[in-house]
């Protein structure tokens, strides 16, 4: 089994966008969200998941600031890893996981760590992503301790506080020393 990241850019950004609703919907366990009227996932009154793909177009419309990753699994898409950069992200942090999935047919299977480190690995710097810390979200809070634990060598700092999404399970490290 092949796991590689895959940068997307403006031609296969639907591999993203077609994956996108996926991962709202699995959020929504955590979140309790509920779909808008036209059975979307997004607080906005789009009506179609076309009108929602315009929303993911920043990630393919700012080149070397934001970075929307595939994951592939022996060429088939896995799911999805996007990554930030300034301006979009605090002044103490280089690099944001902004969204992660992993499709359900790959989880278990460590192609989610895989996939994580990948992208750690292709910038050094400092890092930064956050999590749901509710008890809901068990299964992604032990994800992150240990792809974060096993890569920083059990360097890191991990806390509970509030960010501009709420309240939320922080992780931060850097991999300069790498």
């Amino acid at each position: 089994m092949e796991v590689k990241v895959v940068l997307a850019n403006k031609e296969n950004s639907n591999i993203i966008k077609n994956i996108y609703p996926l991962y709202l919907h699995d959020l929504s366990e955590h979140y309790g969200n509920i779909p808008n009227d036209y059975g979307i996932y997004e607080d906005e009154p789009f009506k179609t998941l076309a009108d929602q793909y315009e929303v993911q177009n920043i990630w393919f419309d700012k080149p070397n600031i934001l970075f929307p990753y595939i994951i592939k699994v022996d060429e088939k898409p896995a799911g999805f890893i996007l990554i930030a950069t300034a301006p979009y992200v605090s002044k103490t942090t280089d690099y944001y996981v902004n969204e992660f999935f992993v499709l359900r047919p790959y989880r278990g299977k460590s192609i989610g760590e895989i996939a994580a480190k990948q992208v750690f690995n292709k910038f050094i710097g400092r890092w930064e992503l956050y999590t749901n810390p509710s008890s809901k979200n068990f299964i992604g809070q032990k994800f992150w301790r240990k792809t974060v634990s096993t890569y920083t060598n059990n360097d890191y700092d991990e806390s509970i506080g509030e960010t501009i999404h709420g309240e939320k399970l922080i992780f931060k490290f850097e991999n300069n020393k790498r």
